[in-house]
């Protein structure tokens, strides 16, 4: 260990130390004493087990007469009445390093992978810190390259945008991730799997990602067998490391997977401080949550953008159902997932007629606009008439607008369809959507 490392750790350890003891527990909260103006919702504290187990980690997130009210990062057994707590003068922070990049790790920034020790940065990044001011923010105004021409042409997304991936369960939106992470035009990637199945993360890891998409992220895992405590913790933390890469100029692509199972975490959370349930059990403070960490992504003040993606997993495919409502009305657009274009073998299953990018049109030039606009009325012509078309209730000749939206529609569905290990530029997209029109432009430029 190097001495930069060991003069690092030896400045993370607290000045103050308050202490505490347990009272009584509640299913997942501890009631504890803790006679002092320095303890407040936020505070680090560890609970002492004995001489022969290591001490739980906790947080303090509220207090009732006069008590603090902590719930543990890890798992209760071993906790009893009398239990000696320490309380910090911290309320959680995080040195991230560049040689973080690479690694994985968990809410508490201690590395889960078998790369060694986690080295640590000489700046402190508060887990909870607020975004940059709206009135102090760069505008958006550079596109971003992702690789995936259905998102480059009809969804175009700049950098410093926030986008939402709403998807039900097995439509394939892990390999959208991945595509995202290996192909968008960025310095470093930072992605937070917030709950995600254990199962799960080595196969993302090694296969979803692969190595390339590794070497330029910083993966933060929470999985769901882990305490809500730990599943908020993990996706602040995916924020501030995000943070650190963008104070320092780069282009940062920040993916959550997903905003979702964060809600479920705050929900937990909040019903343990009691809290109130409102729509569906959710408590007040989770769409409070949702907005403060969503906000976080974005411009800088001078330099450097975090460009986001959050998954959003919509409660039995139903669009309009709290989290999903609330993260559309925070965020810069939307991309759908359909579980009906997965049923079709069609990749990536995005619903271009559903799904929105804010910066749409102004990012695009006027030849790509009337381009993406061209294909989307035909796409939603061809929509509107799917089941009489299916029925053989039409009959051609008897709409030219219709006939137009036949005779493309295989050509257009063709160029949305994409192999999840095919990288296509964004100029590569639009040139493959023109020539999509090549006859109809060809015929119009000879005309004039």
């Amino acid at each position: 260990m190097s001495l930069e490392t060991v003069c690092s750790l030896i400045e993370q350890i607290p000045v103050l130390t308050i202490f505490g003891a347990v009272r009584s527990v509640h299913g997942l909260m501890i009631k504890a004493t803790a006679n002092s103006n320095v303890v407040s919702v936020g505070t680090q504290c560890q609970i002492v087990l004995g001489e022969d187990r290591h001490p739980l980690m906790a947080e303090v997130v509220g207090f009732e007469e006069g008590q603090a009210l902590i719930m543990p990062y890890g798992a209760m057994e071993g906790v009893r009445p009398g239990a000696r707590v320490d309380f910090f003068d911290s309320q959680g922070e995080v040195y991230p390093h560049e040689r973080w990049l690479g690694r994985s790790i968990n809410g508490l920034g201690q590395p889960v992978d078998d790369a060694g020790l986690l080295r640590q940065g000489a700046q402190a990044i508060p887990l909870r810190q607020l975004p940059p001011s709206a009135h102090a923010r760069q505008k958006i105004t550079d596109r971003i390259d992702v690789g995936v021409k259905a998102i480059n042409t009809f969804l175009t997304t700049c950098k410093g945008q926030r986008l939402g991936i709403f998807a039900g369960s097995g439509v394939r939106k892990s390999k959208l991730l991945s595509m995202l992470a290996q192909y968008t035009d960025c310095d470093v990637c930072v992605i937070g799997l917030i709950g995600e199945r254990g199962r799960e993360v080595r196969e993302f890891i090694e296969d979803t990602l692969g190595a390339e998409g590794l070497k330029k992220s910083v993966l933060i895992i929470a999985t769901s067998d882990e305490s809500p405590l730990m599943r908020r913790r993990a996706a602040y933390l995916t924020m501030s490391v995000a943070e650190y890469f963008r104070d320092q100029g780069k282009s940062v692509l920040c993916l959550m997977d997903s905003v979702t199972r964060l809600a479920m975490a705050q929900r937990e959370i909040g019903l343990s401080a009691m809290e109130p349930p409102t729509t569906k059990g959710y408590t007040p403070s989770v769409f409070v949550e949702l907005a403060k960490v969503m906000e976080r992504a974005g411009p800088g003040i001078s330099t450097g953008t975090i460009t986001a993606f959050f998954t959003v997993l919509v409660d039995g495919d139903d669009h309009n159902e709290p989290i999903a409502d609330a993260a559309r009305g925070i965020l810069d657009g939307h991309i759908v997932l359909e579980r009906s274009i997965a049923e079709r073998g069609h990749y990536p299953t995005i619903n271009i007629l559903r799904s929105i990018s804010r910066l749409v049109p102004a990012c695009h030039s006027e030849e790509e606009q009337q381009l993406v606009r061209r294909a989307r009325g035909l796409l939603s012509i061809y929509e509107d008439m799917t089941d009489m078309i299916r029925l053989g209730a039409y009959r051609r000749g008897s709409n030219k607008e219709v006939d137009e939206a036949i005779q493309y529609q295989p050509q257009l569905q063709a160029f949305l369809n994409q192999h999840h290990a095919q990288k296509v530029s964004i100029d590569q997209s639009f040139d493959q959507l023109g020539e999509v029109f090549y006859e109809e432009i060809h015929q119009e430029f000879e005309s004039h």
